[in-house]
């Protein structure tokens, strides 16, 4: 079953996107939420008038995102945690905070565009960063214990 997204879904596709999904997940879940609508001749139509019209906009976000990578280039962040004397941390290094150690460096991205894989010890680590369709970074992080 072709859909096409309103909006992005991670792990499916982004906004305006074409993409095959089963058919329960597309009738029972997607279209109802309003995160897509039927790949029909006419909605292929409006999306691409759509998209001519936004194109220049578009560009624009794409412009500011690929900024944003560059300005945090190859930064490295400090995450403090709690941990035990063997070097295994209280919890766990989540996305949260990441976006809060950017955003302390001048950076407002949202969490959900942040993928941080499982940290449970002290160490250095590499987030994933989805700023746009096209601009994808990974920033570097030190998660040091907390006094």
């Amino acid at each position: 079953m072709d859909i096409i997204l309103k909006t992005d879904i991670a792990g499916l596709g982004y906004k305006n996107d074409t993409v095959a999904v089963k058919p329960g997940y597309g009738r029972n879940y997607l279209i109802p939420q309003g995160f897509a609508v039927m790949a029909t001749d006419s909605n292929k139509k409006i999306v691409a008038e759509n998209i001519r019209q936004a194109a220049h906009k578009a560009e624009k976000i794409k412009t500011e995102a690929q900024t944003i990578a560059a300005g945090i280039g190859e930064m490295t962040l400090t995450i403090p945690a709690k941990a035990g004397d063997s070097g295994k941390i209280f919890g766990r290094v989540t996305n949260t905070q990441v976006a809060d150690a950017l955003r302390e460096k001048g950076f407002d991205i949202d969490r959900k565009k942040i993928t941080v894989d499982d940290v449970k010890t002290l160490g250095n680590y590499e987030a994933s960063l989805d700023l746009h369709k096209d601009v994808k970074h990974k920033v570097k992080f030190e998660v040091v214990a907390a006094d």
